[in-house]
């Protein structure tokens, strides 16, 4: 039976729309889940690398298996946006935690026995941390109302920094009294937390994603993937950010996921230079994750912009021999920028992006910004046995630098929004789209 349309605010926005986020239940519910997600995915490639440091498994095989999972995590991404957009996003989550749940056990199962085995088991886990990240984002969007969807995402990326902080720990610790097939049966637990505690999102019929999409019914895939790119296109903002974000991640991080260990050996003789500055840089994105969470700058699209490019200190800081405390505060200045632009990003993206199409577009963030920093990781060693370790670094921090500056050239990156200054606030404030 055909309904009225449904208001674009969400389930969460009652009278208890101002109360701490942390204390919404639904919200809570869904950040917990999340939290579970994002540590079971920081801790398979971790728990595997104990298996190499026991020998139970071989530095090549480690290879292969992180190969797989990332290359399940690429196929599933724009897979799980269409579904999530076509269908419920909580069946999506749910379906993505029981894929990578089941694959832990397979993996323990195939250790020391069937190195094809763990690889298609880590193929599996891949895909469902690559359809969990859209369907997350999208039902972020129907469980916090629009005011308060700022506060909500720094509480996801507080959640994973902190993982990333206390984790290598905690790991540490376990190892000592479980082996590693053990651990990775313990993933697996987690991502059942992340399938089965999230709640439902908005009521069917307040968003596309939750009642159905509203393209036309029937489409292929390509066509409703095709349709999300279209409204990404709408958004020039967004094309703009995500040009320079997916540029930031293939240079900058390749410089931190292979410079910085070489630079921490050759020129520094030790492992702290490494620890300390990656340390630094997850200490950063804690602070820039409470500091944005209550910041509301005047431009926001441009200061979130502006802190992306502040991971060009990180590459530029590896150029010259300096004293390591500099390289920490670069890499902590790094931290702080990255967080002040991811959670301005995805709350404009759960503003302005249409409800029904919310996950695709979120899909091709993740495709993108993800998809192409194996690639980097792949042509940094070579450059630098070829050209040099400084003038690649001084090439990644340049890049780092000019691609937000650039993107911040397109009018709408003022405010990451399409709309005009003068819009009224009430607008604003419950998130009316187009």
């Amino acid at each position: 039976m055909p309904t009225s349309p449904a208001p674009t605010t969400t389930r969460g926005a009652g009278s208890g729309g101002r109360r701490p986020i942390l204390l919404d239940v639904a919200f809570l519910r869904l950040w917990t889940g999340a939290t579970a997600s994002g540590l079971a995915t920081w801790a398979l490639p971790f728990v595997l690398g104990l298996a190499v440091l026991d020998r139970t498994l071989g530095a090549t095989d480690l290879g292969l298996l992180l190969a797989a999972r990332t290359i399940g995590f690429l196929a599933a991404v724009p897979v799980a946006g269409v579904l999530a957009d076509r269908h419920s996003r909580r069946k999506v989550v749910l379906w993505a935690g029981l894929a990578s749940g089941a694959a832990a056990p397979v993996l323990a199962a195939g250790l020391g026995r069937s190195v094809p085995l763990m690889a298609a088991a880590a193929a599996v886990a891949g895909a469902g941390q690559g359809a969990c990240r859209p369907a997350y984002q999208a039902l972020t969007a129907e469980v916090v109302d629009a005011g308060r969807r700022q506060q909500a995402n720094a509480a996801m990326t507080l959640a994973v920094r902190v993982t990333t902080l206390v984790g290598p720990s905690l790991a540490a610790l376990l190892a000592v009294f479980l082996d590693t097939a053990a651990l990775l049966v313990g993933i697996g637990l987690l991502w059942l937390v992340a399938a089965f505690v999230p709640g439902r999102g908005a009521r069917p019929g307040v968003t596309g994603g939750a009642g159905g999409a509203k393209d036309a019914p029937g489409t292929s895939f390509l066509a409703d993937f095709g349709e999300g790119v279209r409204e990404a296109r709408r958004h020039p903002w967004f094309i703009a950010g995500l040009g320079a974000l997916t540029a930031v991640i293939a240079t900058g991080y390749s410089a931190t996921g292979v410079a910085l260990p070489l630079v921490s050996r050759d020129e520094y003789g030790t492992e702290v230079v490494l620890a300390g500055a990656m340390t630094a840089y997850t200490a950063g994105a804690l602070a820039g994750a409470l500091l944005i969470a209550r910041w509301r700058p005047r431009s926001p699209g441009r200061a979130a912009l502006a802190g992306l490019a502040a991971y060009g200190f990180a590459p530029l800081s590896l150029v010259l021999p300096v004293h390591p405390a500099v390289v920490m505060a670069a890499y902590a200045v790094a931290g702080v920028g990255i967080e002040l632009f991811n959670v301005p990003w995805f709350t404009a993206a759960q503003r302005e992006v249409a409800p029904d199409r919310l996950a695709r577009v979120s899909s091709l963030d993740f495709l993108l910004s993800y998809g192409l920093a194996p690639l980097g990781l792949a042509l940094i060693a070579p450059a630098i046995e070829a050209f040099g370790a400084a003038p690649v670094l001084v090439a990644c921090a340049f890049t780092c630098f000019a691609a937000p500056a650039a993107a911040a050239l397109v009018p709408s990156s003022r405010g990451f929004s399409h709309r005009p200054a003068a819009e009224p606030a009430e607008a604003r404030a419950t998130g009316a789209t187009r």
